[in-house]
């Protein structure tokens, strides 16, 4: 019974004039957040996201959400993984100018063991200079 129903259907969705899509409705609107730069969707961050839902009567903050301490947790990681990559890339500039700075000195080393002009060469060198 049910490989006719489903042949019926595929025959149906074929012969139809309709577009069927399969498309997520949780995009809705992610285009429209990301040109005015804002998150991708409207629970990543933001006052609704991070601040709290409530607080005491008496103006203390209420005490943090499982989520919001994840949330605090991961950006926490995300900063000590920032500034671990940062100070690698210093490192590698470096280490990278220090090695044109020893090529430099090498070419100039290497510069210095060519032989020297003597006799008329070295006084036309003089006299052009």
């Amino acid at each position: 019974m049910a490989a006719p129903v489903r042949t019926l259907c595929c025959a149906v969705l074929r012969l139809s004039s309709r577009q069927f899509s399969t498309t997520c409705g949780v995009q809705a609107g992610e285009q429209w957040r990301k040109e005015q730069g804002l998150a991708r969707s409207g629970t990543e961050y933001g006052p609704l996201t991070d601040l709290p839902d409530w607080s005491f009567a008496d103006g203390r903050p209420a005490p943090p959400m499982k989520g919001q301490l994840r949330r605090k947790q991961e950006r926490e990681v995300l900063a000590r993984r920032i500034v671990m990559l940062n100070s690698e890339v210093d490192r590698g500039m470096e280490a990278w100018s220090e090695k044109q700075e020893e090529a430099k000195r090498l070419e100039e080393y290497k510069k210095s063991l060519l032989l020297k002009p003597k006799g008329r060469l070295l006084m036309k060198k003089a006299s052009k200079s």
